[in-house]
């Protein structure tokens, strides 16, 4: 796989975490450096690791896990998007800003990475060197995340409770592209 090859795919893998970044920032209206930071660096390690985990489950139970894995990540989306929904129809009065943690953070971070563990086979079998991938998978995913939190941040604070709605859309349509490809591919 040549580097130009691995710029495209590190791009093409981010794209899902950067849709949640921007759906987090759309909610969060006004992050703090801290919290984008935070989504950034979750989103781009779970990036990272998730080809390290394909590239080691290519060698030991493959078939086993993929069976499993859109499923989770469509789960984990849906409960998250519907609770986003669920909030753009309270008042805005009855609920407060809501904190970013590594525990609120950790699933989607989870989520928008499964379908990188695929990657990793791939590069089990075309025998690509797997340390300067995944850093370059990981740190493409940092940079494109926490820009996509701050401008999703302008959107939301022009959008009010909309973007929260347009947030879990997001999510919830997310979950969905990733269970009907599996479904249908």
């Amino acid at each position: 796989m040549t580097t130009a090859e691995l710029v495209v795919l590190a791009f093409a893998l981010a794209m899902d975490a950067v849709a949640v970044s921007l759906a987090e920032g759309l909610r969060l209206r006004r992050p703090p450096w801290r919290a984008a930071l935070l989504m950034a660096a979750m989103f781009g390690l779970f990036q990272a690791l998730m080809p390290v985990l394909g590239w080691v489950l290519a060698f030991w139970a493959a078939d086993a896990v993929s069976e499993a894995t859109p499923w989770i990540a469509f789960g984990l989306l849906a409960i998250i998007g519907g609770k986003m929904i669920k909030e753009s129809f309270e008042d805005e009065d009855d609920h407060t800003t809501p904190v970013v943690t590594v525990r609120s953070v950790l699933p989607l971070a989870i989520a928008t990475s499964i379908d990188a563990a695929a990657v990793g086979v791939t590069f089990g079998v075309l025998e690509v060197s797997v340390a300067p991938a995944v850093t370059l998978i990981g740190v493409v995913t940092f940079a494109l995340s926490l820009g996509a939190v701050f401008i999703g941040a302008r959107a939301g604070e022009r959008l009010g409770r909309w973007a929260t709605l347009v947030g879990g859309v997001i999510l919830v349509g997310i979950g969905l592209r990733i269970l009907l490809s599996h479904l249908l591919g």
